[in-house]
C-alpha cells in the first residue's frame, strides 16, 4: 500500500466507491494467539506479531486483521469478550497495541479489529447485571421456559433452536429464572440488538478504537444481531434441534441497524475505514445491498457459499466436489456484485481448514495446488485474505487424538456425536481432522526447529510435525516457493488495474478440471487458466493465439511448461498482446 493513503481524509467511511483503497489491498489475517510467542509461555502475543511485521511487510500485505485481543475468558479463544476496551493479558497490554498500532502505520500497511457484537462472553459486566434484573435487564435475550414446561428440563427451552457449537440455544439461568439465547457456547449469550441502549454503547465502543488508530473492523456474526421478536421454532434437522437461521441470518432491523452504525460510528470521522462483515447463510443479492456503493452500510461481506461445498447437510459430514462447483459459485457472486457491490475472497480463516488439504493435494502436488488456488482466488474481482501460514501452504494437522484439540466446537461435537448420536470414536476422529477448526489453529511454522519458531515453551496446542520443512525459513528466500509466489500475485494486483478493477467472465471450456477466466479493463485482458486435478490438462485448441511468451505469471517454471497442455495443478496468467473482447 502507499504510505501516503494511511490518514487521509476521504469520503465519510465505509467509503464503498469503486476506487475505495482497500480495492486494490491484500489483507492478512493474524490469530494472535497461534502466530508468535514472545515471552515462552506457549500462547502468541502482540510483541510477537510486532517482531513479524517486517515479514508481512515483505509479503507485500496491506492490511493486518487482527483475531480478538480484548478480555476474555478464553472459552471461544477470545470471541467471548468479557471487556471490549482493554487487551488480555494473555496476549498483552493496550499500550503494546497502541504501540503496534503506530509500528503498522509506519510501515504504510493498516489494521482492522476482530469484532464480536453479537454476542458477549457471560462474564461481561453488562451481562452479569442483565442476569440480576438490574439496569441492564433487557440487554440480552431471556425467556420463560415453555407453558406446562418444567424450567431448566430438556424440551423447556423458549424455542427449538440448536446452537452452532451442539446443543440447544438456550440455557437456564437459576439467578435469573429464565434462558437466555445463545447461537454459540453457552458462555457466549447473545445482545438484543432490539434495544437502543445496546446499540449506544456498542457505537460508543467502536468510536474508542477508530479514535485510538484503528482502521476499521472485521464484524464478527454480523447479519445475526437482528432477529425475528417472535422467536419461533425453526425446522427440525437431522441434529434433532430446530433451524433458526431463517429467523436471524437476516432479520427484519439488520440493514437499520448496519446504517445507523455506520451514521453514528463512520459518518462522523474524517478518513476511510474498512468494514468487513463476516454474514453465515447471506445470498450474493443480500450482500449486494450491503456493499452497494451508493449504500455503503459495508465495504465487504465474508460470505460461506464456497466453503459450505463439501458439506453434506452440516460441516461435520462431507460430500465430494467438483472444479465446476467451486467455478460455478464463485462466479455467482462475481456476477452478482457486479460493479455495483465488493467481494471479500478467501480460501481461509481461524474457522476452516487449511485449503491446501481441502481442496487441494497436499501429499503429491503440495506446492503446485497450493499456488494453483492462490491463483485462482486472488485474480478475481475483490480483495483477497490470507489466512496466517496460508502463504506457507500450511496444511492440516494429523491429531493423534482427541485430547490433542482445543477448540469448543470441535470438543461439543466430538462429546456429542460420540454420545447422544452414537458415532464410533474413530470415526468422528476421522472427521475431525478434516474438518475441525483447530487444523488452522496450531502455531505459525516460522522454522523447522523444535517449537516451529513460535514458542521456546510449550505450545497451547501440538504443533504440525510437517514444520520441519514447511516453514518461513526454508521459503522467504527461495522465489519459487508458495511464499515467492504469494509475493508475485500480490505485486501483479498491486501494478495492474486489470486485476483492482477489470470485469470478470468465466471460459466455459474443457476439460472440466480447468477453472478458467479472463479479467478486462478497456482493451487490456488477463486470460487465467488453472488445472484443479492430478491430470495434464488440454488448452491449446482452446487458446491457439495464446503462447508461452504470453504469460505473465505461472507456477510452473518455464522449462517446465507445455505448450497447448497444463501440467497437474498448474496455473497459467496470460496477458494478450492485441485487443480482444469479452468472452460471452
Amino acid at each position: 500500500m502507499r504510505e501516503d493513503a494511511i490518514g487521509t481524509a476521504g469520503s465519510a467511511a465505509p467509503d464503498c466507491s469503486r476506487d475505495a483503497w482497500w480495492t486494490s489491498a491484500v489483507v492478512y489475517q493474524v490469530y494472535v494467539r497461534s502466530f508468535a510467542d514472545s515471552n515462552a509461555d506457549g500462547v502468541g502475543d502482540l510483541p510477537g506479531l510486532l517482531a513479524h511485521l517486517d515479514y508481512l511487510g515483505d509479503l507485500g500485505v496491506d492490511v493486518i486483521w487482527l483475531s480478538p485481543v480484548y478480555r476474555s475468558p478464553q472459552k471461544d479463544n477470545g470471541y467471548d469478550v468479557s471487556d471490549y476496551q482493554d487487551v488480555d493479558p494473555l496476549f498483552g497490554s493496550l499500550e503494546q497495541l497502541d504501540e503496534l498500532i503506530h509500528a503498522i502505520h509506519s510501515r504504510g500497511m493498516r489494521l482492522i479489529m476482530d469484532l464480536v457484537v453479537n454476542h458477549t462472553s457471560d462474564e461481561h459486566p453488562w451481562f452479569i447485571e442483565s442476569r440480576d434484573r438490574t439496569a441492564k435487564a433487557d440487554w440480552y435475550f431471556w425467556r420463560d421456559a415453555r407453558p406446562g414446561a418444567a424450567p431448566g428440563a430438556p424440551g423447556s427451552e423458549p424455542n427449538n433452536w440448536g446452537s452452532a457449537f451442539s446443543g440447544p440455544a438456550w440455557e437456564w439461568s437459576p439467578a435469573r429464572g429464565q434462558y437466555y439465547l445463545h447461537l454459540f457456547s453457552v458462555g457466549q449469550p447473545d445482545l438484543n440488538w432490539d434495544n437502543p441502549e445496546v446499540r449506544e454503547a456498542v457505537f460508543e465502543m467502536m468510536g474508542w478504537w477508530l479514535d485510538r488508530g484503528v482502521d476499521g473492523f472485521r464484524l464478527d456474526v454480523i447479519n445475526f444481531i437482528s432477529k425475528d421478536p417472535a422467536l419461533p421454532d425453526g425446522p427440525v434437522t437431522p441434529t434433532g434441534f430446530g433451524d433458526g437461521m431463517p429467523y436471524f441470518s437476516y432479520g427484519p432491523q439488520i440493514h437499520a441497524y448496519l446504517a445507523e452504525m455506520k451514521h453514528r460510528v463512520f459518518a462522523s470521522r474524517p478518513g476511510s475505514y474498512l468494514t468487513v462483515g463476516e454474514m453465515p447463510g447471506v445470498t450474493p443479492e443480500q450482500a449486494r445491498h450491503f456493499t452497494d456503493r451508493r449504500r455503503g452500510q459495508l465495504a465487504m461481506v465474508l460470505q460461506f457459499d464456497h466453503v459450505a461445498l463439501d458439506h453434506a447437510g452440516d460441516k461435520w459430514t462431507e460430500r465430494a466436489i467438483t472444479v465446476r462447483d467451486l467455478r460455478d459459485t464463485l462466479a455467482r457472486w462475481q456476477d452478482a456484485l457486479g460493479e455495483e457491490g465488493w467481494n471479500s475472497l478467501y480460501w481461509s480463516n481461524h474457522d476452516q481448514p487449511r485449503v491446501v488439504s481441502r481442496f487441494g493435494n497436499d501429499r503429491y502436488y503440495w506446492r503446485q495446488s497450493a499456488t494453483a488456488l492462490a491463483t485462482v482466488l486472488h485474480l478475481q474481482r475483490g480483495t483477497p485474505f490470507i489466512y496466517q501460514g496460508e502463504e506457507l501452504g500450511m496444511t492440516n494437522v494429523p491429531f493423534a487424538a482427541i485430547g490433542s484439540f482445543r477448540d469448543v466446537e470441535t470438543l461439543n461435537y466430538y462429546q456429542d456425536a460420540t454420545g447422544r448420536l452414537g458415532q464410533h470414536a474413530a470415526v468422528v476422529l476421522r472427521i475431525l481432522r478434516r474438518k475441525s477448526r483447530d487444523n488452522a489453529r496450531t502455531p505459525m511454522q516460522w522454522s523447522g526447529e523444535p517449537g516451529a519458531g513460535f514458542t521456546d515453551g510449550e505450545p497451547w496446542i501440538p504443533i504440525n510435525p510437517n514444520h520441519r520443512w514447511i516453514n518461513a525459513t526454508s521459503q522467504t528466500a527461495d522465489p519459487d516457493s508458495i511464499y515467492g509466489y504469494y509475493r508475485s500475485l500480490i505485486a501483479l494486483r498491486h501494478s495492474d488495474p486489470i486485476v483492482v478493477h477489470g470485469a470478470f467472465a468465466v471460459l466455459d471450456i474443457e476439460p472440466p478440471s480447468l477453472y478458467a477466466f479472463s479479467r478486462q479493463l478497456g482493451e487490456q485482458r488477463l486470460d487465467i487458466y488453472a488445472n484443479l486435478s492430478d491430470t495434464p490438462a488440454p488448452v491449446g485448441v482452446v487458446e491457439p493465439e495464446l503462447g508461452l511468451d504470453d504469460i505473465v505469471l505461472g507456477n510452473y517454471v518455464s522449462g517446465a511448461r507445455r505448450e497447448g497442455l497444463l501440467q497437474p495443478w498448474e496455473a497459467r496468467v496470460y496477458r494478450r498482446r492485441w485487443p480482444a473482447p469479452m468472452p460471452g
